[in-house]
């Protein structure tokens, strides 16, 4: 087995499937297992996805909120098994990969940029309304069995 193959192997066993489908424009609630001392806790990061960089097993995604009037990002690698979960929070309609133009915007710029997108909004909820049907009809199916 040869170098290339053998990290394909390795890179496809520790990577993270549970991660929803996220665009820059997106504004996302991020849970970061932060440690404190000997102890562990949840830390959420919600803010607008500006960039996300897809590097295979080195895929990363950067999150920039405004905290007490400053600009705050975080780079979160996309298959670290510190981060809790991902949260879309509302989607967004971007004409640009990467937003590095809204650093320089203010809160009221970045909204009238970033407009929600509905169409994917209804999509989300479509998808949601359907896995919450397919869970009953499974639950359903197991109570008759019994």
């Amino acid at each position: 087995m040869n170098r290339g193959a053998l990290l394909k192997v390795v890179e496809s066993r520790y990577t993270r499937t549970d991660l929803p489908e996220f665009r820059p424009g997106d504004t996302v609630r991020v849970a970061y297992r932060v440690k404190e001392g000997n102890r562990t806790r949840i830390q959420n990061f919600e803010g607008i996805v500006i960039k996300v960089k897809r590097n295979g097993y080195n895929s990363s995604f950067t999150v920039r909120k405004v905290s007490y009037g400053v600009g705050v990002e975080r780079i979160f690698p996309m298959n670290s098994p510190l981060i809790d979960k991902v949260e879309i929070v509302q989607r967004g309609r971007a004409r640009r990969a990467k937003l590095y133009f809204i650093r320089a915007l203010s809160e009221r710029e970045i909204r009238r940029k970033l407009r929600a997108d509905r169409k994917r909004i209804g999509q989300d909820q479509e998808r949601a309304k359907a896995a919450k049907e397919a869970a009953q009809a499974t639950e359903g199916q197991g109570e008759a069995q019994e």
